[in-house]
């Protein structure tokens, strides 16, 4: 799912949400009930484009914007984030891993083992029910072991296939010291140079402020040394490597080694220091403002809590929460006044400044305009694009209306109960949709020049519950053309050709087999039909 033309910034693999449902009694005994809100989505987000998500209400396309920020705390996946390195941030998690090396991955193996024995009972499966059971098994137990396991491989790679563990731990964990140190070095000067860049009125002042300054040098200096202490740890790790090159299982454990931040893993001082990078657009404009603060205090909140300035009495406080104003189009003079004094085009202005104020990397724009008129909602979207090409920005822009996500979006994911169904780029999506619930909802968007007589491409009925999915492909249920895989398997997000990703199994069967799908379906359709006549006419 990677193309390599463009960087990744995110690369989200098997996410899952789930909400767990009060039971309905005390006596309720077993497990309960849950949300699956999101399940088993793997997508990648590159550097720089806007990712629209689309779905109907209710499919969890919030949920995912929130749980990728982890707002919400995620059920199970990973979510890689490669706005900074392992390296740069040295994690406490990186230091758990390091050390559970020699007690944990020993087993590794024979958990692999087992996983393929269960592949092999699938590919003897008899029986629909028994391959849904296998393949389920076989589900619970990859992600399983990626939980445990993965972490840990992306860290030492090809290092794992030593027979002396302890002395890899032992390699790992006196880099991680020095990079723990180093990443403590860079924190401060990158909080240095975002401190000026705010209070400086040009590049000039800025790099004359830096230049001059005592403290700065001196961090660099210090950064300098003890990036020479990483490079001779960093060379005795190599070494010890390359002696292992010839090992059994080293290249497959190389070739996952991985310099993204799971951000499922990491603390909340941690996750905190990324908010910075990481901002969200809400969906109301009103409700996600503090009716009891003004504009300025709104839009400056963030940027003292990150202690990017002192108190707002500041040099320099003012001025630049008034610039950021002027970006988002709201005058400098509204700085004192209250959200209820504004319309639903400017608080959502004061939205987008508040989450700019931090010069993050990565938005999730969340309904950022479903609340405002049309007229407003171009004036929204137009700044949205302006600021991407001022500050190099990305989006995952959510939305239910077609209309806009065509025009914003670099590529489209569709959503349905859950589960990506469709991913491509905008233009494709709209020129061929592959997906019938995609199709669907082309052919729901109101036009002008329709035939007449058109109708939607899904069974009439009520949208299945994401409390409890139907197995299979969740949306057989609705679906003209489902077969009777489609009851048993869930059908992966796969790659159809030039990045257009499907899930769905139509895309392995000839036209024939569709259309006596169809036919089929069409003649159950009619026989209930005929039943609920006959008990309306009872």
């Amino acid at each position: 799912m990677e193309n390599k033309n463009k960087k990744v910034l995110f690369k989200i693999r098997n996410l899952k949400k789930y909400f767990p449902l009060k039971k309905k009694s005390f006596f309720d005994k077993g497990p309960g009930e849950y949300v699956h809100a999101n399940e088993s989505i793997s997508i990648d987000i590159y550097q720089g484009e806007t990712l629209g998500l689309v779905g109907e209400s209710g499919c969890g396309k919030s949920t995912f914007g929130r749980t990728l920020l982890q707002i919400y705390e995620q059920t199970e996946g990973t979510t890689l984030y490669y706005g900074k390195t392992l390296e740069e941030l040295a994690p406490e998690y990186m230091d758990k891993m390091i050390s559970k090396i020699p007690s944990k991955f020993p087993n590794y193996k024979k958990e692999v083992e087992e996983l393929d024995k269960i592949y092999a009972d699938l590919e003897k499966s008899e029986t629909d029910e028994e391959r849904a059971m296998n393949n389920e098994k076989a589900m619970f137990k990859r992600r399983e072991i990626e939980e445990e396991y993965l972490n840990m491989i992306r860290i030492a790679g090809g290092l794992l296939a030593s027979d002396d563990l302890n002395k890899v731990s032992k390699l790992l964990n006196a880099e991680y010291q020095v990079l723990k140190e180093r990443a403590k070095v860079y924190t401060e000067l990158e909080e240095f140079e975002q401190k000026v860049q705010m209070r400086a009125r040009t590049w000039e002042d800025f790099n004359k402020i830096l230049e001059n300054d005592p403290k700065y040098n001196d961090l660099i200096e210090k950064g300098h040394g003890i990036s020479q202490k990483v490079k001779e740890k960093t060379a005795e790790i190599e070494a010890y490597r390359d002696t292992l090159r010839d090992k059994e299982g080293f290249e497959e454990l190389e070739s996952q080694l991985d310099t993204g931040i799971d951000l499922s893993e990491l603390t909340n001082e941690e996750m905190r220091e990324l908010r910075k990078d990481l901002q969200m657009i809400f969906q109301d404009p009103y409700g996600s403002l503090d009716t009891k603060m003004t504009v300025g205090n709104i839009i400056g909140e963030g940027v003292l809590g990150h202690d990017l300035f002192k108190s707002r009495k500041e040099k320099g406080y003012n001025e630049y929460i008034q610039e950021t104003m002027e970006k988002c189009g709201l005058a400098p003079y509204f700085l004192h006044r209250y959200p209820h004094q504004f319309s639903g085009g400017q608080r959502q202005r004061i939205g987008i400044a508040r989450a700019l104020a931090l010069k993050p990397s990565f938005i999730v724009c969340d309904e950022a305009v479903s609340a405002l008129d049309v007229s407003i909602q171009s004036q929204i979207i137009n700044l949205l694009q302006d600021l991407k090409e001022e500050n190099n920005l990305t989006y995952l822009f959510i939305t239910h209306d077609l209309s806009v996500v065509k025009y914003i979006s670099d590529r489209i994911g569709v959503m349905y109960l859950g589960v990506m169904v469709e991913l491509a780029d905008s233009e494709k999506i709209f020129e061929n949709p592959l997906h019938p619930y995609t199709k669907a909802l082309l052919q729901a968007i109101p036009r002008t020049d329709v035939d007449q007589g058109q109708e939607l491409a899904v069974i009439e009925g009520d949208i299945p519950s994401a409390v409890k999915p139907p197995k299979g492909c969740r949306f057989h249920t609705r679906c003209e053309y489902a077969m009777d895989i489609c009851a048993h398997f869930e059908p992966e997000l796969k790659d159809n050709g030039d990045g257009h990703f499907i899930a769905c199994h139509l895309m392995d069967v000839s036209e024939e087999e569709k259309q006596k799908a169809y036919e089929k379906n069409m003649a159950r359709r009619a026989e209930k039909e005929e039943e609920l006549e006959e008990i309306s006419a009872i």
